[in-house]
């Protein structure tokens, strides 16, 4: 029998996804490469080939439900986790958390390998040291958010291509094979 998390990528499971992505709009959101959902979509796939688990696919198509750092519609209020809790479980909910919640300006330079820089929290301001797990997970979500939409918008890759491809680079083992191959052969 398929976990929870795994069955939020078929069947019913994942038409619920799309519908509550759907009833927020997404397949309206203009995004580098089409749509914000269409975006969703490839950032899962991106996710998969990779060999990323149920939980952190799952993470990576509701990534932006937030808002994020880079992207500041939020699709459902903070208030409301619960609601996404029930749709995708709580560990899927709690990297799309962590994802969403990055103070991007204070974490990235901190990223170097390892699992012991400390992580801002952009919506508290508070400083946390989030577990090694979690913190492979949302570098891994944020190579498959950054390479689709820089594969997407050459503007975007002439302006922070470099960064990224320095940031993503440092994150070394923390991101799997499968990302770190794809960092080098888009970015390098």
């Amino acid at each position: 029998m398929a976990s929870t998390e795994q069955q939020h990528l078929t069947g019913e499971g994942r038409a619920a996804i799309e519908e509550f992505l759907r009833d927020r709009g997404t397949d309206g959101m203009p995004h580098p490469g089409g749509t914000l959902l269409a975006h969703l979509g490839r950032v899962q796939v991106l996710l998969a080939e990779w060999g990323a688990d149920a939980v952190v696919q799952t993470a990576g198509l509701c990534h932006a439900t937030y808002g994020t750092d880079g992207f500041a519609t939020a699709l459902l209020p903070l208030s409301d986790r619960a609601t996404l809790v029930t749709l995708i479980g709580e560990q899927a909910e709690a990297l799309v958390y962590l994802y969403a919640s990055c103070d991007r300006g204070a974490v990235y330079p901190r990223v170097d390998g390892t699992t012991e820089f400390a992580f801002r929290d952009r919506f508290t301001g508070r400083e946390l040291n989030p577990p090694a797990d979690q913190l492979r997970a949302f570098l891994e979500i944020t190579a498959a958010n950054e390479l689709d939409v820089l594969a997407h918008n050459t503007e975007l890759t002439e302006r922070y291509g470099p960064a990224l491809h320095a940031l993503l680079t440092r994150a070394g083992t923390l991101l799997s094979p499968g990302a770190r191959e794809a960092v080098a052969r888009q970015l390098g």
